[in-house]
């Protein structure tokens, strides 16, 4: 009878093999009949419209727009931050929507406006978001800021621009390690009575 009965040495030994068999996986006998991932990658020929002009660019299927739209047509003003959504540095409007270009596909992106920072200005004039963040001094570094600026716009188009609460809350995805938030708060601000005056 004592040799049925569990005690904590048996229960631990038993799990240690157990799990040592399930790490090994199976065989190389085994192993044969399993797909094989993919290791070339798939070449598309790509139609992008880029702050109002038409891109013809070959990509991998697999590459981010933030990726195509740096090395693909040097437009470098969205900046690769995180590369997992979650600092907001690469921010774009694609069909006047905000979207992190980082989590974005290049080829999802085919048949829709993409507006990025270099093309938010009129020429040799600015945004009204882009001279609020000079008049506020709402960048440091800089890095975050075309982003910010870029989710500045999109949180007023939105409607989300009636309260200090409330461009907080929808800027919260846009991270400044420079901790300007007052003077972004401020420029936002700003930039919202230009743009209802346009």
């Amino acid at each position: 009878m004592d040799e049925f009965l569990l005690n904590r040495r048996n229960v631990l030994s038993s799990g240690v093999a157990i799990a040592a068999s399930i790490s090994l996986g199976p065989t190389s006998s085994e192993a044969k009949g399993a797909v094989e991932p993919r290791s070339e990658p798939q070449m598309l020929r790509v139609s992008l419209m880029v702050n109002g002009v038409p891109h013809a660019v070959q990509v991998d299927t697999r590459m981010t727009l933030l990726d195509a739209l740096r090395e693909k047509l040097d437009l470098t003003g969205s900046k690769k931050g995180c590369d997992q959504g979650q600092c907001g540095a690469c921010t774009v409007h694609i069909g006047g929507e905000r979207h992190l270009s980082c989590l974005t596909l290049a080829v999802a992106a085919q048949g829709h406006q993409i507006t990025t920072i270099e093309g938010l200005a009129d020429g040799e004039h600015l945004h009204p978001m882009q001279q609020a963040f000079i008049d506020h001094d709402a960048f440091q570094c800089g890095y975050c800021t075309s982003g910010q600026i870029m989710s500045g716009v999109a949180c007023i188009r939105e409607g989300h621009a009636n309260s200090d609460v409330d461009i907080r809350e929808y800027m919260s995805g846009n991270l400044c390690r420079c901790a300007a938030y007052p003077n972004i708060v401020a420029a936002v601000k700003q930039a919202k009575l230009e743009m209802e005056k346009a």
